[in-house]
């Protein structure tokens, strides 16, 4: 497991150059691309979403494409579209943006829902239908979504469906006050971007993507793993709990956790810590709830303290 360990330390390292005092942060989109997932960054504006995304495509050598989600995007200028050639007299495919390896969906819910749902396929079968024909994406394929909490004039929502895609929701935040002084201090002459250079490779991505699913998952994790889940799905405070693409999240992702920590095997401490990441934007509060204005995280705490982790004793 030290290959796939030391590949995700590198680029690990690179990132943290550019986003300082983000390590956590940057350790859950490690996971991410380890699990061959996708993310959706949900934070203020400003506070790094976009820089995460190209220092993460420029460390790994991916080809990257940024696509600015207005109200007057089409899903044509997302996919791409055929266009009539007279010369051959024959439609040709001109690919969109999404033919890249990492993709930036900035401000994904200042979109239309049929310009939104354009991902849908790309990010669940990794190919795409234009015209009746489907071609394929390259590897390794990673979509990056931005939305600004705050503001809600003119967005639209994204719905379940689409939600469920994302292998995880993070939140970057505020630097600390020594943080925010040392980002000063580095960007005084040039942006640390500008300095940082490839480390990894593709190969050796589709390598760790091997070894995350060779990492060993015992029984007892499988079933702590389902209980967690399945609590959501009858918690009074919810409407609509995880699915069953929420439990296989939360199990790749614990591979893969377990793999960045330099283990072949998971634990219990894997999984715990990415429960919210990855199921929080999956569980949806029903109205009640809502009203007193109970969070997701707070009801996936709640499921944690209650739920019997495997290798304890239960309480007589």
């Amino acid at each position: 497991m030290t290959d796939g360990k030391a590949t995700l330390q590198l680029v690990l390292s690179n990132v943290s150059r550019v986003l300082m005092g983000k390590r956590r942060e940057i350790e859950l989109a490690m996971v991410a691309l380890a699990s061959q997932g996708h993310i959706l960054i949900e934070d203020v504006p400003g506070v790094g979403k976009t820089m995460l995304a190209k220092t993460l495509a420029k460390s790994i050598g991916c080809s990257f494409r940024r696509i600015q989600f207005t109200p007057d995007l089409l899903p044509s200028d997302v996919t791409g579209v055929s266009i009539y050639n007279q010369k051959t007299e024959e439609f040709e495919f001109r690919p969109g943006p999404v033919m890249a390896q990492i993709i930036l969906a900035d401000e994904i819910n200042r979109a239309t829902p049929k310009t939104q749902s354009s991902l849908l396929e790309s990010m669940e079968e990794h190919q795409l239908t234009v015209d009746g024909v489907t071609y394929p994406l390259p590897s390794p394929f990673m979509v990056m979504a931005t939305q600004n909490p705050i503001e809600y004039e003119g967005t639209f929502p994204l719905p379940e469906a689409q939600l469920d895609r994302f292998l995880m929701r993070i939140r970057l935040g505020y630097p600390a006050r020594e943080d925010e002084v040392a980002i000063l201090d580095s960007q005084a002459l040039t942006h640390p971007i500008e300095q940082i250079e490839q480390v990894v490779d593709a190969g050796d991505l589709q390598a760790v993507h091997r070894q995350v699913r060779e990492v060993r998952v015992d029984d007892t994790i499988r079933q702590y793993i389902v209980d967690v889940v399945a609590a959501t799905r009858v918690h009074p405070d919810v409407y609509l709990g995880a699915s069953p693409r929420g439990s296989l999240g939360l199990y790749r992702t614990a591979q893969a956790s377990a793999l960045l920590k330099g283990r072949d095997y998971v634990i219990p401490d894997d999984v715990k810590p990415l429960v919210e990441p990855v199921l929080g934007h999956r569980v949806i509060m029903n109205p009640a709830a809502r009203v007193r204005n109970v969070q997701s995280g707070t009801i996936l705490e709640e499921i944690l303290h209650t739920v019997t982790v495997p290798g304890t004793r239960v309480p007589a």
